[in-house]
């Protein structure tokens, strides 16, 4: 609910204690500090509204994100929204590609001309931090009653470096199983495959309705992201579990890009496909299945092409698949001046409040409490989140997103391309890998 007093208004975030947030009370009931507010009213006697309100004057905010698939136009009309409930805060939207974001923020923020309020994963959350680039935002945890309790463990820890909170979670988002239903209905396959031997079967049957390469496997994007789901599915994991070590070349590791090549040598792909093309080509009709992440969806959908989202099967030993998340964030420079940093929340908090209309994009909401309420009933993501239990996510270690990029993502492109045997170009990307793991912890200490 939003209440407007003259020329300010307050954003009031409607808490029920049922499905919805059960768990917000103990939290929206304790500690306030000099620029946030948290009240109570009684419309029900189940419900606590959270208050959270900037009086300041008119004031304008930088928000950066990489929102450039199909959920990139929802966020936009989420931020549409929100300025125009708030006459005094005015959200300017930028989006750009996720990589050239995190290589322009450090320049951009430290000469004051980059975002005040962003949205980043939350494998790039300890990186920024030890940078010193963004906040700890502890306050709008207490005051949104966010706990360990309404969130999986990975993505809650995610949000903690030194002790502090610096991330607020919006969603979860993972990779998933596109497929052109009017392909499989030519093709006889009745059900959606869900392990490696029914994979194959209906790449076969496939084939044989006359869709020469029904599955492409590229080289780049997102082939890497396939590896680390199927190392997870064959028994491993590319990274040790506190993201100190890399084990690129285990047994499960080699197994997984081998797969990933097998597709190749089978003739159900062509060889040397681009990264992104291999979805290009799935939106044109061009192939029958590809993987690709839930943010597509919107994209898809928007196309009125025939298709149907499904979890990626279990071609290993054991549910695993790829994950990420996405955290709100505010920057030092934000945080030096007192308005800006609460607008910053104020817009944090909404957007937070709203995370049940975010699925509207594609995503899953991060709260469990949002995401079992009955907002994924009936959209496209619904059988992707009901696979939450196997979603995997990369530790929370300054730096490890740029040496994955560095080490691991290139040996999978050369397996893939067949430019070098697998466990050998593993094994060389691993070595590096812990090489510049090591310099890491002493750049970010660790």
């Amino acid at each position: 609910m939003r209440q407007q007093e003259g020329a300010k208004k307050k954003f009031t975030g409607l808490l029920a204690l049922t499905a919805i947030s059960a768990v917000a009370l103990a939290g929206c009931t304790s500690g306030t500090d000099s620029e946030e507010s948290a009240g109570t009213q009684s419309p029900t006697a189940e419900a606590v509204a959270i208050v959270l309100e900037y009086t300041g004057p008119a004031i304008e905010l930088s928000y950066w994100n990489g929102f450039t698939g199909g959920d990139g136009p929802f966020m936009q009309s989420m931020v549409e929204e929100f300025n125009a409930s708030h006459d005094n805060i005015t959200i300017v939207n930028n989006t750009l590609p996720w990589g050239d974001m995190y290589s322009t923020l450090p320049t951009a923020v430290g000469a004051g001309e980059g975002p005040d309020v962003g949205a980043m994963h939350m494998d790039q959350l300890p990186t920024f931090a030890a940078r010193g680039l963004i906040v700890p935002l502890d306050d709008l945890v207490v005051t949104l009653g966010l706990t360990s309790d309404d969130f999986t463990p990975e993505v809650w820890d995610a949000t903690l470096y030194d002790a502090a909170r610096v991330g607020i979670p919006l969603d979860v988002h993972s990779l998933a199983m596109y497929y052109n239903t009017e392909h499989f209905e030519k093709a006889g396959i009745t059900a959606v495959p869900t392990n490696g031997a029914e994979f194959e079967a209906a790449l076969i049957a496939l084939q044989a309705a006359g869709y020469q390469n029904p599955f492409w496997m590229p080289n780049r994007w997102p082939s890497h992201l396939m590896t680390l789901s199927l190392t997870w599915q064959f028994g491993g994991s590319a990274w040790g579990a506190d993201g100190s070590s890399a084990d690129f070349a285990s047994e499960a590791g080699v197994k997984a890009l081998e797969w990933q090549r097998s597709i190749i040598d089978k003739g159900f792909s062509p060889n040397d496909v681009a990264g992104d093309s291999q979805y290009i080509a799935f939106k044109n009709g061009e192939n029958s299945i590809t993987w690709d992440g839930i943010w597509q969806i919107n994209d898809l959908q928007g196309s009125e092409m025939p298709f149907g989202v499904a979890a990626i099967p279990m071609i290993g030993t054991e549910p695993g698949v790829w994950a990420n998340a996405h955290n709100f964030f505010m920057t030092t420079q934000a945080a030096k001046d007192a308005n800006k940093a609460q607008a910053s929340k104020v817009f944090i908090a909404w957007m937070s409040e709203k995370s049940g209309d975010w699925a509207g994009s594609g995503m899953i909401p991060a709260r469990d409490s949002v995401r079992t309420s009955g907002v994924l009933d009936g959209l496209p993501q619904g059988p992707v989140a009901d696979q939450i239990s196997a979603m995997r996510f990369l530790p929370a270690v300054p730096g490890i997103g740029g040496v994955q990029g560095a080490t691991f993502e290139v040996a999978v492109s050369n397996g893939i391309l067949g430019l070098e045997d697998i466990a050998t170009a593993l094994k060389a990307a691993q070595d590096q890998a812990n090489a510049l793991l090591e310099e890491n912890r002493v750049q970010f200490g660790g």
